[in-house]
């Protein structure tokens, strides 16, 4: 099982690391093509929300970031420094009363993108894992 991680100040323009973070993971690990474009979507969709949401863009907090590999699967573990949240309350994104709302897609993509989520620590840690071979 292999590992690498990052950690990185609450600032929205530092999801360009994560980007490079996600690009050099590919070239280490090989993922395919077919998986990447989920990875990058999930994945810098989750430190946004752990920047905007979790950590309310405070600069003096850090979003961590790690991957761990074994052989069927990729795992991102994405971890803020705030409160949590209520992620079995949130409203349906795809019904008619939210569908004009701006907000509310992320998690739901999410979920749709990767092949498990998980919430932990009261939202404070998301696991986003894609299946291998």
């Amino acid at each position: 099982m292999d590992s690498i991680s990052i950690q990185i100040p609450s600032l929205a323009a530092n999801v360009r690391m994560i980007e490079s973070f996600i690009d050099n993971a590919k070239d280490q690990f090989q993922f395919t093509d077919d998986i990447y474009g989920n990875i990058m979507i999930a994945v810098t969709e989750s430190v946004h929300n752990a920047i905007q949401h979790g950590n309310h863009g405070d600069a003096k907090k850090n979003v961590y970031l790690s991957l761990t590999i074994n052989e069927s699967s990729l795992t991102f573990q994405i971890q803020d420094e705030g409160t949590g949240f209520d992620y079995d309350g949130l409203p349906d994104p795809t019904s008619p009363d939210n569908i004009d709302q701006p907000g509310g897609r992320g998690i739901f993509l999410m979920r749709h993108l990767c092949d498990e989520v998980k919430f932990l620590d009261k939202g404070r840690i998301v696991q986003l894992t894609f299946y291998i071979n």
